[in-house]
């Protein structure tokens, strides 16, 4: 059976796509999906550790217009996209293993290449546990700890590209908002090439007429054009007053503002 062994893999990206690859010089299927042995994706030796250790891999390939692109790299598409890797008897597919389950991490382009690191099921093991004890909230706007609802009247504003910059975005038709109100909030791309990206807004100034001018952090995988509708969201700095008076939401409030600063706790203490 060795004589007839190869190695199969899926790769289902977040938004539900499927692709399927194989190190063999035809095609393979089972479970619903094609194994395509044309789309360039390779793999180097999958390292399994026994008991709790994180498994780790890479999968190497070349850009296809018809499998992976540039452009849905570029944009994040692929990124923690589930990966499953089987060994299979491509004589008789139904004889096959499942060796791997995990998904994608980190992902580098070079040229038309690209490189993805592998992380297995149990890679989350490594993250902390526990709550950080911290004057700022540890929750994430909107999540289930935060419970504050951004759908709500005044949170969220749409508008229009009118200038595209790298990293800043002058929009249109966007009012009724205070300057640095979107600070530290999302901005989504609603339509166009960008369409479903997000960024994280480093500054927000509101311009006469109806115009704002919002910087990112890091520049969308993919530039939004002229016309491209956009939301925007409010943001957080995670302190204590904005809870209160921005959100109204200070009950739900994940931080600790009463706790002593650092530099309390280090002072030598005096004798009385």
């Amino acid at each position: 059976m060795t004589e007839t062994i190869a190695r199969a893999w899926a790769v289902q990206r977040r938004d539900g796509l499927v692709l399927g690859f194989t190190d063999h010089d035809q095609a393979l299927s089972f479970d619903g999906i094609a194994f395509r042995p044309d789309s360039g994706l390779s793999a180097r030796a999958l390292v399994q550790g026994l008991g709790l250790s994180v498994d780790n891999s890479e999968a190497a390939g070349a850009l296809s217009d018809a499998a992976i692109t540039e452009r849905d790299l570029m944009a994040g598409r692929w990124d923690a996209a589930d990966v499953r890797l089987w060994e299979v008897d491509w004589a008789d597919p139904a004889n096959r293993r499942l060796i791997f389950r995990g998904h994608l991490g980190e992902v580098a382009r070079s040229g038309a290449a690209f490189r993805a690191e592998l992380r297995g099921l149990s890679e989350p093991l490594n993250k902390a546990q526990g709550r950080v004890y911290h004057p700022r909230c540890s929750a994430a706007l909107g999540d289930g700890q935060c419970r504050f609802d951004l759908s709500r009247p005044g949170y969220s504003a749409e508008g229009a590209v009118v200038l595209e910059d790298g990293s800043r975005l002058m929009l249109s038709g966007v009012t009724g908002h205070d300057a640095g109100w979107f600070e530290h909030g999302q901005l989504l791309v609603l339509t166009g090439a960008a369409r479903g990206l997000s960024g994280l807004v480093k500054a927000d100034a509101a311009l006469p007429g109806a115009r704002r001018e919002v910087e990112l952090w890091t520049a969308l995988g993919i530039r939004p054009a002229v016309g491209d509708r956009v939301r925007l969201l409010a943001g957080c700095d995670k302190r204590g007053e904005t809870c209160r008076m921005k959100f109204l939401n200070y009950p739900n409030f994940r931080g600790f503002p009463h706790l002593p600063p650092e530099d309390w706790l280090i002072a030598p203490k005096v004798n009385r």
